[in-house]
C-alpha cells in the first residue's frame, strides 16, 4: 500500500516535471500578429491633425510597410524589406516618443502621391514613427521580432 502511494507521488511528479520541460516558442505566424497589433496599438497618429487614415504593416514577405493618407488626399508611402533592418532605437518617454528603425544602406523607399509640391521617389536609412504607450519590454520584444524576421529573410 505504502509502495503504490509513494509510485504514484512520483509518477505524478515526473508528469508534472514533463509538463515544465517544454516551452512554447513563437512562430512565424505569431511573430507576424504581435508585431502588427503592437505597431498598430503604438502608433501615435495625434502629432498630425490632418491625418486622414494610417496603414502599418509587417507583411508576409517581411516588408515593413506604412502609408500616410492626409485630408486633402495626400499620401506618404514608406517601405522597406526586413533583411535589410540594422537597428531600432527610441527616443521619448514610456507615455509617446519616437521609434527609429534604422537600415544598412539607403534601403527605405520613401513616396508621395498627390502633392502640391510634387510626387517623390527617394530612398533613406532612417523610418521615424509616432508611438505611444511603448514600454521597454515592448521595444525589446518589437527588436526581437524584427531580428527573427530580418533572419527569416536572408
Amino acid at each position: 500500500m505504502k509502495a503504490k502511494k509513494v509510485l504514484t507521488v512520483i509518477a505524478a511528479l515526473i508528469i508534472i516535471a514533463a509538463s515544465y520541460s517544454f516551452k512554447y516558442a513563437f512562430d512565424e505566424q505569431d511573430w507576424l500578429a504581435y508585431t502588427n497589433r503592437c505597431l498598430a496599438q503604438s502608433y501615435d497618429s495625434s502629432g498630425d491633425v490632418k491625418l486622414k487614415k494610417v496603414e502599418l504593416t509587417v507583411t508576409t514577405d517581411y516588408f515593413i510597410r506604412l502609408r500616410k493618407t492626409f485630408a486633402k488626399g495626400k499620401q506618404e508611402y514608406y517601405s522597406f524589406n526586413l533583411h535589410n533592418f540594422n537597428d531600432i532605437d527610441y527616443m521619448g518617454s514610456a507615455n509617446n516618443g519616437t521609434l527609429e528603425l534604422r537600415t544598412i544602406a539607403d534601403d527605405i523607399i520613401v513616396q508621395t502621391y498627390n502633392d502640391r509640391k510634387g510626387d517623390v521617389d527617394s530612398m533613406t536609412t532612417v523610418l521615424n514613427i509616432p508611438v505611444k504607450n511603448m514600454e521597454p519590454e515592448r521595444l525589446d520584444s518589437l527588436r526581437e521580432a524584427f531580428n527573427y524576421f530580418k533572419a527569416k529573410g536572408l
